[in-house]
């Protein structure tokens, strides 16, 4: 924008008079048609109009006021929308108080390792009277105490009341006790008092991410405490599920070729600013994906989505437990991969009530689509309970739009 030029001071001034203030003269306006040549006469100047002094303080205080009071409003207004992710658009109540992450344009796999590592923690658990040996990795979520790792990490311990442990970087223990967890999402969280002076990792997006980015992965492959490991983002929106029957976990991973091994589990997955984008879970297995330990690296690893994971945390803090999104149906597969087939349909169900019907193909969810049982379960488990979601539906000849407002469990 040209900014006015200063008008010229006065010829004379005189040295005891106050110098009124200067306004930049305004720009000429076009001269109006003449109706003849006669000139017409000229109107005497107005005299304009100004402020008195006084007045600018009075008005300076009143915005002050004003903008005051609309801060304290809209803090209140802010404070009572602060659900939790049981509610489209939740956000965390808890107050993170993280480090800012590294510099944008950071290159340095080094500088990440060391930003990172101190709020990386192994994870021993005990269960069946005895020591297991590192079971799997943890970072800390915040200066409350709080440790997240992965729910098939925990999961025996929990069930047998079995003793945890948390170990950091300089190798002291901290006794651990489990605040929940998800075995449909395998997240878990973790509470160690004595663990409320480690530095919380910085959370970034996984959204953000694009496919050939550098990442790292920080945690204890094998027992051993405190590796590191970096590769690329393989793929992004992955469709995986990991575990048998009720309890398996379906995820909508970032697939990565940094060298994930058993005992990384629950660990950090960070971008190159030290920001965590993912929680490593899942390792890749000749055909089958695998969150138990039996197989080493092949240069297929699983991350779960940190958007995903701070929404089941966001639960689990708030309630002790998580819940997760469902239709109300069962599904099953095409022999063309072209769909997902409605094999059962609940009563008084979400499905039931939007009107799926046995024998319907899904085929996209809110227009992307869905090739299998996993891409539609993944899919529905991406959104939050209360959401609708529009379901593109085959039957027979027609092809229909069917919204479905997502119910909800306990898992």
């Amino acid at each position: 924008m040209t900014q006015p030029s200063e008008p010229a001071p006065p010829s004379n001034p005189t040295p005891d008079s106050p110098t009124p203030p200067q306004f930049p003269e305004p720009a000429p306006e076009p001269a109006p048609e003449r109706a003849s040549e006669q000139s017409p006469e000229k109107t005497p100047e107005q005299p304009v109009a100004r402020m008195p002094h006084w007045a600018w303080p009075a008005i300076a205080v009143l915005a002050l006021v004003v903008g005051l009071v609309a801060g304290a409003i809209g803090g209140l207004v802010t404070a009572s929308n602060q659900v939790g992710g049981d509610t489209p658009g939740g956000v965390l109540k808890v107050q993170r108080r993280t480090a800012p992450p590294l510099p944008a344009g950071n290159n340095s796999i080094a500088a990440v390792a060391k930003k990172v590592l101190p709020s990386t923690v192994q994870i021993i658990a005990e269960y069946d009277g005895k020591a297991q040996g590192a079971t799997g990795s943890g970072w800390v979520f915040d200066h409350d105490g709080h440790v997240l790792t992965n729910n098939h990490v925990i999961e025996e311990a929990a069930k047998d009341s079995g003793p945890i442990e948390i170990i950091d970087q300089n190798g002291r223990h901290f006794k651990a006790t489990v605040i929940g967890r998800s075995a449909v999402y395998d997240v878990a969280v973790l509470y160690a008092p004595q663990a409320k002076s480690l530095q919380p990792a910085a959370i970034g997006s996984s959204d953000q991410m694009l496919v050939g980015e550098t990442v790292v992965a920080i945690g204890s492959p094998l027992g051993l405490s405190a590796t590191v490991t970096s590769g690329i983002i393989s793929a992004l929106h992955r469709p995986v599920t990991t575990g048998d029957g009720n309890d398996s976990s379906f995820i909508n991973a970032i697939q990565t070729d940094a060298a994930i091994n058993p005992g990384n589990s629950g660990g950090p997955l960070v971008n190159l600013r030290g920001q965590v984008i993912g929680v490593n879970s899942a390792i890749a297995s000749l055909g089958a994906q695998s969150s138990d330990g039996e197989s080493g690296n092949i240069g297929v690893g699983f991350a779960i989505p940190i958007e995903q994971v701070q929404v089941t945390t966001d639960q689990i803090l708030r309630t002790g437990r998580a819940r997760y999104p469902l239709i109300g149906a069962s599904v099953g597969g095409t022999s063309k991969d072209d769909g997902a087939i409605i094999k059962t349909v609940n009563d008084n169900s979400p499905a039931q009530q939007a009107g799926l019907q046995v024998g319907d193909r899904v085929t996209a969810l809110n227009g992307e689509p869905v090739t299998g049982v996993e891409e539609l379960v993944v899919a529905i488990r991406s959104h939050l309970p209360g959401e609708t979601v529009r379901l593109t539906v085959h039957r027979g000849s027609k092809t229909m739009t069917i919204q479905v407002k997502l119910g909800s469990k306990v898992g």
